[in-house]
Parts: structure tokens; sequence; C-alpha cells
């Protein structure tokens, strides 16, 4: 086989998206190799506060930490590649920092996989490996932006020595963000086609002084989650949260721990033969979420009358309404709306009717 520039900078760029592994994760961090999820090709960077997009990234990847990775194409038979495009990456990640919120990022994330059919939650879940963790994953994916924690990427077939001697530099320098440069070289032979990829810029002064690749958590259990809640919603919060979970506890729902740095959260879901149906989500800051947006994903409630219908078993005993509009996202509902005599148990009488008819389709196929 023997070693041929590609085609065209296009063809590079549609071998990345169908094959993002062509981004080395276990080269770009050894002890927990990088996993992506495409958001979108030609994702568009606005230079103010609500406006349209000025420019346009090659790629916008996220990592399994929710760290916006921003990946610039280019061959090294374009002459950009040496000085132009550092200037042109710098702009994309100071103004994205700045002006990119991340609902905008979910919504080209959540029209792309309805482009592609693909399901958006199990997307996330397959990437961060934590099911029914999309919301905290977006969370993150927020506070790193704050935090300035992204990753530059210039890919190409080969990197010029001025390009990366900038790399080393800036990966150095910039800390939290990341700076890298990819050669992904085409050997081409007996008709087939194989790539190469290598990682530049991870100089040892480099690597000493980051910890790119590191998801800020904190270690919850229920304790710390209930010290949390009654700290910032009283005791009555924490005891009708008490006794919310100790419902899901007797009906056998699987209860897992968010690790967001600030926020505790406790998900609660059905499991049936390795099928799960996300059900509410409990945080530290008070509301019960629930999970009717992720629902939409999972028969029958897929049926949006199915979704209309648990809202109105909800509303039967709820002190609040909930809207008919809410069946399609994530709406909150108090502590105090649940704090009556019977409510947390009534909430997950209704609850479990939505696992058992889960149940009955699932047990079905």
């Amino acid at each position: 086989m023997t070693e041929q520039p590609y085609d065209s900078e296009d063809l590079l760029q549609e071998l990345l998206a169908t094959h993002p592994s062509l981004l080395p994760g276990g080269q770009i961090d050894r002890d927990s190799p990088r996993r992506w999820l495409l958001v979108k090709r030609e994702s568009p960077v606005p230079d103010q506060q609500d406006g349209p997009g000025r420019w346009a990234v090659d790629h916008l990847f996220l990592d399994q930490d929710g760290i916006p990775t921003l990946v610039e194409v280019k061959r090294a038979s374009d002459t950009r590649i040496r000085r132009e495009v550092v200037g042109q990456m710098l702009d994309y990640a100071a103004n994205a920092i700045a002006y990119w919120p991340v609902e905008s990022i979910r919504a080209q994330f959540q029209t792309r996989a309805s482009e592609e059919n693909l399901d958006p939650v199990a997307a996330i879940d397959e990437l961060t490996g934590h099911p029914g963790d999309d919301d905290a994953f977006w969370q993150q994916v927020s506070t790193n932006l704050q935090a300035g924690r992204v990753r530059l990427l210039f890919v190409a077939d080969v990197i010029p020595p001025e390009l990366r001697r900038i790399v080393e530099f800036l990966n150095t320098q910039m800390k939290p963000a990341e700076v890298l440069a990819i050669e992904v070289k085409q050997n081409v032979g007996a008709g087939q086609r194989v790539m190469v990829s290598t990682v530049i810029g991870q100089s040892e002064r480099a690597k000493a002084g980051r910890s790119a690749g590191a998801r800020p958590t904190r270690e919850w259990d229920m304790d710390s989650f209930l010290t949390e809640l009654t700290a910032k919603k009283g005791s009555d919060g924490a005891a009708t949260a008490s006794a919310i979970i100790e419902g899901a506890k007797l009906r056998g729902w699987d209860l897992s721990m968010g690790g967001g740095p600030v926020l505790g959260s406790i998900r609660v879901a059905s499991l049936v033969a390795g099928a799960s149906l996300p059900l509410f989500t409990l945080w530290t800051n008070g509301p019960l979420e629930l999970q009717l947006q992720t629902m939409m994903n999972r028969p029958p409630f897929d049926d949006e009358l199915m979704r209309l219908q648990l809202i109105q078993k909800l509303n039967d005993f709820l002190p609040i309404r909930l809207p008919a509009e809410a069946a399609s996202k994530k709406p909150g509902i108090p502590l105090t709306a649940l704090a009556g005599v019977g409510a947390a148990a009534a909430f997950c009488d209704v609850m479990g009717w939505a696992a058992s008819e889960f149940q009955k389709v699932h047990t079905h196929s």
C-alpha cells in the first residue's frame, strides 16, 4: 500500500463524520480514551449574544465528559494550514465560549438525530455509559463551556512543522482548553484504503500541566443527597423526597445517583429484561422532573395519547396542573405539590401504571 493525498477536503470531512474513531481517543487520553458524539457538521458559531452564526466549524463533537471538541479540517496542499487556520480556530473557540448557549448545541444535535433517525437519548446513553443521564450530560456541556474547557483539533493528512510548533505552544499555555493536531494519513492499495491517525501536540510539559479529560464529579450517596436537599428545600422537602424514594424502592425501580459537581440527582427508571423506561429525576435543588421527553422514544409512550393519559392521571390529584404541551417536555413538579397526605403514594401509583404499560409492550414484543 502507498500513502496518497485525499482527493478533496470534503472527503476527509465526510470520513470523520461517519467514522469518528479516526480521532484517536486512546492517544488523546490513554487513561480514559475519548469517545465521540457528532453534534453537527458545519456547526454555526455566533459572534454576539443571540446572534446568527458568523462562522461554521467543520465538525462539532462532544466527548463522554461533555467537552465540546471543535474540529477544523485542511489538506496539506492548502497553504492556510500553516498559519491562517490557527487564527480561524481561535476565533471559533473564543466566540463559542462567550456566545454558544448549550440549548443551541442540544438543538443542533437533536435536529441531526431526527434527520438520521437516531434516538438522541440512546446515543448519549451509549456515549456516557450512564443510561438516563442526558440532562446531567447537557448540564456538564454547559459547565465546560462556561469554564473554557474545550478541545481544539486541527486535522489534516500532513501536519506541517509550523503548525506542530504552534499547537504544542498553545496546548501548554491554554489550560483548561486543549489544543491538538491529528494527522490522518491515507494508504491505498490492492483495492483497499487504510487510514492511520496520529496525535500531535502532547508535549510532556503540556501533559503534566492538564487533566482535560477529567469531568468534575462528586460522589453522591443517599445521605449526602438528602442533606443537600434539606439545606435547599427544608426538612419538609427532604421528607417528601424520601417518601417518593421509598415508594420507588418498594416497586423495584432502578435508582441511580448522578455525579454532578454541584447538583445531586437521583434518576428513577423501570427496568424490564434489559429495557429501561426513565420515569423521573429528583434534584437537590428541589423539583421532581418527569421524563416525558425521554418516554417519547419508548413504546407505548411514543404515542402522545399515552403521555397525555399519564398527565391526566397526575392532574387528578396534584394541586397544580400540568399542561398538555408538557407531554413532549421534562416538566418539573415542586416537592411542595407532593407534600399532601397520600400525595407521594398517589404519585408512585401513577408512575407504577406507566411502568406496567411499558412492561406489557416489552413482554409481548
